[in-house]
């Protein structure tokens, strides 16, 4: 399988959370992020990307779930899904997990494959990502 890696910047398209009163400081969150990608395979590179993310926090620290769409220049789609943990230390917030494609239309129809994230907020509505893992087509 070919290898990839790469990394995006992305912004808070938009964000909703709701406290839950079931314990303190518990909280439930959904989120579009979209940005560009940048990589290391020429058919990433430039992709946009947008995700949609569920959390569940309880002190800011949690469970991240979701999927993500990247539409490449020439109008192919690649989506997958990710898993993993958002860590609140003080004033930042680190995002880690494994991401798998769960399909595609054009020349990624058909597409297999899986990799790791992590991330960071850089602000409350910004988030920087790099990525690794392989595919096949």
């Amino acid at each position: 399988m070919p290898k990839l890696s790469g990394s995006f910047a992305g912004n808070v398209n938009w964000q909703t959370t709701a406290s839950m009163p079931d314990r303190a400081n518990h909280a439930l969150g959904l989120v579009e992020i979209g940005g560009t990608q940048t990589s290391t395979d020429a058919q990433w590179d430039g992709a946009a990307i947008t995700y949609w993310g569920t959390a569940d926090l309880i002190d800011g620290s949690g469970i991240q779930r979701g999927y993500f769409l990247n539409v490449h220049a020439d109008g192919a789609r690649d989506c997958g899904s990710f898993e993993g943990k958002i860590t609140t230390a003080g004033e930042q917030v680190t995002l880690d997990g494994t991401w798998q494609y769960i399909g595609g239309t054009g020349k990624f129809k058909g597409i297999t494959g899986k990799g790791t994230y992590h991330g960071r907020m850089v602000s409350p509505t910004a988030v920087q990502t790099e990525w690794q893992g392989e595919y096949q087509l």
